[in-house]
């Protein structure tokens, strides 16, 4: 008779990642303040999320920008504690209170710069990536992803749709505040930090995972392990028209190696099936190379 499986314990973080985790998030939090209160504030400039709705509300009612921004959050963790996680709630409690002292205590230090367009774009470069390490961490700084989480149950849209349905109507009120210039400002800056996100997160070495369906799938092996220095793995395929048996190679190489990769397969096979696509993680295997010739 088969013994049930044993449910998984939860493992605790080793001391040094706990406290890598901990150095990370403070990190990201702290440049998130900053971007915060020394560009985007000063400039009548907002977030999208409960970042956004926290500024809008503390500028209507006079009080401090810290406080909105952990009362606010504070209620969508204590929703979404079951969906996220003790873990990732406790990573997110931390991140949003170093972002909430921060900015309160940088409240009165002034801004950097009156242009707004340069406080868009500096103030987004700082909070993407604050918001990408404390994401990288294990953590969160808004509460709205919470939020799209528990709607996208309930309704036929993806938590993406939901949280740029519910950022579009943040950042569109800021018209009615500051000022429509001041919301495509704001627009401005939430672009930037959503692209700064993604390279924070992924690192400026993207990976690419690359297939190619060759007959010369040896000799063009053989030259991408030679030539590149990456690792290859055949994979075992059949032809959905014809049924014939083919070889997949499959491998891992950075952006920087693409136009050399497409150059050796050229020079082996130019009639070769070649696919890239980007991803956004590698862990373990032979992914350390040898120089390029």
């Amino acid at each position: 008779m088969e013994q049930p499986l044993a449910k998984s314990a939860h493992q605790k973080l080793p001391i040094g990642k706990l406290l890598k985790r901990i150095f990370g998030i403070l990190i990201g939090a702290s440049l998130f303040s900053v971007a915060l209160e020394i560009f985007l504030v000063p400039n009548n400039i907002i977030d999208g999320g409960i970042v956004g709705i926290s500024i809008i509300t503390s500028h209507l009612s006079g009080f401090p920008l810290g406080v909105f921004l952990f009362v606010l959050n504070l209620p969508f963790l204590i929703i979404g504690y079951k969906q996220i996680g003790k873990t990732f709630a406790l990573s997110t409690l931390f991140g949003v209170t170093i972002m909430s002292i921060g900015t309160t205590l940088l409240h009165p230090v002034k801004g950097l710069t009156d242009d707004p367009l340069l406080a868009a774009v500096f103030g987004g470069i700082l909070l993407g990536i604050g918001v990408g390490l404390v994401l990288r961490y294990g953590g969160s700084l808004d509460g709205t992803e919470i939020v799209a989480v528990l709607l996208n149950k309930k309704s036929p849209f993806s938590v993406g749709e939901i949280v740029m349905f519910m950022n579009l109507f943040i950042l569109s009120s800021a018209g009615f505040v500051f000022g429509w210039d001041r919301a495509m400002y704001s627009l401005i800056a939430y672009y930037i930090a959503f692209k700064m996100i993604d390279l924070t997160i992924e690192g400026f070495q993207e990976s690419k995972a690359v297939w190619i369906i060759s007959d010369n799938h040896k000799d063009l092996g053989d030259a991408i392990v030679a030539r590149l220095g990456r690792g290859v793995t055949y994979l075992n395929g059949e032809g959905g028209y014809t049924g014939d048996d083919k070889k997949v190679i499959f491998c891992i190489i950075t952006r920087l190696e693409e136009a050399k990769l497409k150059l050796i397969v050229e020079e082996v096979d130019e009639n070769a099936f070649l696919a890239v696509g980007n991803i956004h993680d590698v862990r373990g295997g032979q992914f350390k190379k040898k120089a390029i010739h």
